[in-house]
């Protein structure tokens, strides 16, 4: 069997081994309830505690400003729908973007169905907003501000900064999904003027199954869900207490080696990126080329199916993300390449690489070479790249 390499660190990560051997104890040793009185509860809930310290160390933050939750996607539904009605007095409209992950949009189409209007931004060519098209949305009933600090499938960081200041001057509460983005970008969420922020641990080598919301201590937010106390009356539902540990483990692991990290992100990324464009003929970079992730490189290629090009990596020991939805059950092409405007062929012809902190410079030469097999491969085998150059020979 073909080594298998790994280049979807945007689709999760691994769990960190020092990660795991702070999580470990509290599956074991101390396993008591948080919510319990006697000291084998009380251990736990200083850990908790801990961990929220750590993260909110990281994001520049209060640690009374943070909720754990169980997902990226979970911060997200609490995010948005506790602001918005614990403030419907004071408007029912939401802002968001067309290239939000499913965790956001499918959040505000129920919000459409309980009767709030949401205004869906429009992005260019690499999937950046318009600020005038942003201030130009707003009225006197918008209440939230929703937007992605970075995207998911073509990387593009969004202008966080600008985002927060119109949404202060205009006292709308801005919220953002930084489930791609905590861990691999520098955030400090006062300075840049967010009041609730999305993460999720799987993403910067913690464990599945527990995320994070922060939310500023100016802001009115309702809980969603009935049960218990915990999470300060927030969340209810006992903690996971191993999954907190080790998100707190993460995240302080991830910002003490940020800027290291991400310079060999971006050497790899911008070496792929390079080597791709110089080999193979009729590629097309998506997302903006400076302001993305720095291990995030989509790229579609003409006249190749992602879905033929996930499995032909696959059998060659590679894991991959395609913009096409086919693999999921469905034949529609990405909504985030649809947006920035590319042909739905084009979309369907799209590979997501992210790298992480196992890939090598070898690995990248190996998965280009591949690559150029593969492509060349698939396009022999196509009536509409034969017809291209017999049209363009």
């Amino acid at each position: 069997m073909a080594k298998i390499r790994y280049f979807d660190y945007a689709a999760t990560t691994a769990v960190k081994e020092e990660v795991v051997k702070e999580m470990i104890p509290y599956f074991t040793e101390s396993y008591g309830n948080a919510s319990s009185i006697y000291s084998l509860g009380r251990k736990n809930k200083k850990a908790i505690e801990d961990a929220r310290e750590k993260v909110a160390r990281a994001l520049g933050a209060d640690s009374k400003e943070i909720y754990f939750t169980g997902c990226g996607s979970e911060s997200d539904n609490l995010a948005i729908k506790g602001v918005v009605y614990a403030n419907r007095e004071k408007g029912d409209h939401i802002i968001t973007t067309k290239i939000e992950h499913p965790a956001v949009l499918n959040t505000c189409k129920t919000l459409e169905k309980e009767g709030f209007a949401v205004t869906y931004l429009g992005v260019d060519e690499n999937g950046k907003i318009n600020l005038e098209e942003l201030k130009n949305s707003i009225t006197d009933k918008t209440i939230l501000i929703s937007i992605m600090f970075a995207n998911n499938e073509i990387g593009t960081i969004q202008p966080i900064t600008e985002i927060g200041k119109i949404a202060k001057e205009n006292g709308i509460y801005f919220h953002t999904d930084a489930v791609q983005a905590v861990g691999n970008v520098k955030i400090n969420v006062k300075e840049l003027g967010i009041d609730l922020l999305s993460l999720s641990a799987h993403k910067f080598y913690g464990p599945k199954g527990v995320g994070a919301l922060y939310v500023s201590k100016n802001v009115k937010f309702n809980k969603i869900q009935d049960g218990g106390h915990q999470e300060r009356d927030k969340r209810a539902g006992t903690e996971n207490v191993p999954g907190i540990v080790g998100l707190g483990k993460a995240i302080e692991l991830a910002y003490e080696n940020i800027d290291e990290y991400n310079a060999k992100l971006t050497k790899l990324r911008d070496l792929y990126i390079e080597q791709i464009e110089k080999k193979i003929p009729y590629v097309k970079l998506n997302g903006d080329r400076e302001k993305r992730l720095p291990g995030n490189a989509n790229i579609s290629f003409r006249f190749v199916e992602g879905e033929s090009l996930l499995l032909n990596l696959d059998m060659n020991g590679i894991c991959a993300s395609s913009g096409s939805a086919c693999t999921s059950g469905s034949l529609d092409p990405s909504h985030v390449l649809l947006a920035i405007g590319l042909p739905h062929d084009m979309a369907h012809g799209s590979l997501r690489i992210t790298f992480g902190e196992e890939n090598t410079e070898e690995d990248v030469e190996f998965l280009v070479n591949i690559l150029v097999g593969i492509v060349e491969k698939l396009r022999n085998m196509s009536p509409l790249y034969e017809d291209f150059v017999k049209n363009n020979g």
